[in-house]
């Protein structure tokens, strides 16, 4: 394998994630046990597997870091994170079931309201791709 010229960097690692939120409009959202963004609050998501779709990927990554089952809808948002080195397709999603807990790659899970996630540190950005959905 030959080295990319000094100027190209490695394509993204493709990522999903969702956005869910619950009956009362509140955000569901997992704090990063691992990088990027290690310790700050981001939506559930991660790797895209092989031979998995996007969204199978956004279900998957939404069970194992908050133990719910979603039903995935559209894409909202496509952000590319941490200097390029992320892809990550965010979907709409609703819970369809599952018990909340923290897990995998998560070390905290919470619902917030829209003025609760002022309080949290989030990921780079976060922020402002929410604003852009309203």
């Amino acid at each position: 394998m030959s080295p990319l010229p000094r100027d190209e960097k490695p394509a993204p690692v493709e990522c999903a994630g969702a956005i869910v939120r619950d009956e009362a409009g509140r955000l569901l959202v997992v704090r990063r046990g691992h990088p990027p963004a290690q310790g700050l609050w981001s939506l559930p998501g991660g790797r895209i597997e092989p031979g998995e779709t996007a969204a199978e990927a956004a279900a998957r990554e939404v069970h194992e870091e908050t133990g719910l089952d979603v039903d995935v809808g559209p894409v909202l948002i496509t952000a590319v994170i941490a200097d390029g080195g992320y892809r990550v397709q965010d979907f709409a999603a609703r819970v369809i079931g599952g018990e909340l807990r923290a897990g995998d790659d998560a070390s905290d899970v919470r619902w917030v309201s829209d003025d609760e996630l002022d309080d949290l540190e989030l990921s780079p950005g976060l922020r402002d791709e929410l604003l852009r959905l309203d």
